[in-house]
């Protein structure tokens, strides 16, 4: 749980980097990709990543999310990253304008519980990265470099010139 707005800036800028470098990999032809005839495809979890920011919205937040899950734009790997970037910079950028520290610590209905908007937020952020490790497998499957997130990806070990793990 985030109990300051500066804890949660910084993991955020963090993790919608690593959000966005997945998503700078994605290529139209990809967005296809499953890992079974009726699981969701790369581009549905990409776009689910985007319409979940509104996650902050239902813990009172006042930002727009640009769509919905219906709102899917699956043939446009660029349109869903500049959604995603667009997105999740209001929404930091409407955290630093609304919520103060003590904001954190009220407590919301969300999804059926009782959180507080710092567990929200921590939620999300959470939320996101299941998704995005989701996205690596689709990727590799579609035959795309998959960058590292917390540690270097096989194609950056060989970079470093060093041998990846097997």
């Amino acid at each position: 749980m985030y109990r300051n707005i500066e804890d949660f800036k910084k993991d955020w800028a963090y993790e919608s980097e690593m959000t966005s470098k997945i998503f700078d990999k994605l290529t139209d032809a990809s967005l296809g990709q499953r890992v079974t005839a009726d699981g969701r495809t790369l581009g549905f979890l990409a776009w689910h990543i985007v319409v979940s920011l509104g996650m902050a919205t239902e813990a009172g937040l006042p930002f727009q999310v640009p769509g919905d899950f219906s709102s899917q734009p699956l043939s446009r790997a660029a349109d869903i990253r500049k959604s995603y970037e667009k997105s999740a910079a209001e929404m930091v950028a409407s955290v630093e304008r609304h919520w103060k520290d003590a904001n954190l610590l009220e407590e919301v209905e969300m999804y059926g519980s009782t959180w507080t908007r710092g567990y929200a937020l921590l939620a999300m952020v959470k939320h996101q990265t299941h998704h995005r490790g989701q996205m690596t497998v689709l990727m590799r499957q579609a035959g795309l470099v998959v960058p590292g997130a917390y540690g270097p990806a096989k194609e950056e070990w060989a970079a470093m010139g060093m041998e990846a793990l097997p």
